[in-house]
């Protein structure tokens, strides 16, 4: 069953262009299936799963505390795979087709008022390489909505001052070019006119746009710990993550009214739906906003 897993994984991850993230995370919740499979149920072939089997593995991860979304993603990962293995001949009858996914709801993102972001950005202020390096990544953030993923993969060229824009490389590996912004590109040039040349040292060669203090590229690691020291340090009590930022800048353009559409191609979503969720996140704001000052609430 693992190594049906592995070619299933390597096959998607050909087809459909996905991320190194991506197929991580397929891999780690087939590989926690199986395990179960193995374990729990004493299957050794997939064609010897039936429902019972799945909605058990699926029973277990709640009693153990996973998020809705997390055993939804879970399930699709396993339909997806039985469809694979039907798709290929392994299976005749692909017993995931009647399960359906538990309801998740409508989460709504995490968001910082415009005063908080204007807070959290201007609390990293100082002279040295190391707070212009943090100010322009947030400022970056925050201007382009940019993924973390997008982030530590920037390099310096990616970064186009007489365009105005970044270039930046999303899931599916589809370019887009983002509005670099006023504030942020101050910064960023401030960045590598001062400081980028500090962390990088003789090593020329190395061109990705933001080192750490061993002249090397982030890691996404690297980047949430960032983010959240910075927080703390601005005594901000809400989690901050680059999510959080990208939230905050499709949020803010809404509030000052960009289209949806114009959000979606910058955010670099394939599926408006995805998109308009911030409009609920406006909805939400508009009815606090109401309770709060009309005079006949």
């Amino acid at each position: 069953m693992r190594q049906q897993v592995a070619h299933f994984l390597d096959h998607i991850a050909y087809e459909r262009g996905l991320s190194a993230n991506t197929r991580a995370a397929y891999e780690k919740d087939l590989l926690l299936f199986v395990t179960f499979l193995e374990q729990c149920g004493g299957v050794t072939r997939f064609a010897d799963v039936t429902r019972e089997h799945i909605q058990l593995f699926l029973d277990g991860q709640r009693r153990q505390g996973r998020r809705v979304s997390t055993r939804a993603r879970r399930l699709v990962a396993i339909k997806v795979l039985f469809a694979f293995l039907c798709s290929e001949g392994e299976l005749a009858v692909n017993v995931t087709e009647v399960i359906e996914a538990p309801s998740k709801g409508r989460v709504l993102p995490h968001t910082l008022t415009e005063a908080d972001v204007d807070r959290f950005l201007g609390s990293v202020s100082g002279t040295t390489a190391t707070d212009v390096r943090d100010r322009s990544m947030l400022e970056l953030f925050y201007a382009c909505g940019l993924r973390v993923s997008e982030v530590t993969a920037l390099r310096v060229d990616d970064v186009r001052f007489g365009e105005g824009v970044v270039r930046c490389v999303g899931k599916g590996d589809k370019q887009r070019l983002v509005p670099l912004g006023e504030q942020a590109g101050l910064w960023v040039r401030r960045y590598l006119a001062e400081a980028r040349p500090r962390f990088a040292g003789r090593n020329e060669s190395e061109r990705h746009l933001f080192l750490t203090r061993l002249g090397k590229a982030f890691t996404r690691q690297g980047i949430f710990a960032l983010l959240l020291k910075r927080a703390r340090s601005a005594g901000l009590d809400a989690a901050i993550s680059p999510h959080v930022l990208r939230h905050c800048f499709a949020t803010h353009l809404l509030a000052h009214g960009a289209q949806v559409r114009a959000i979606q191609e910058m955010l670099g979503h394939a599926d408006i739906a995805t998109t308009q969720i911030y409009t609920h996140v406006d909805e939400r704001h508009v009815t606090q906003t109401h309770a709060q000052f009309h005079p006949r609430h």
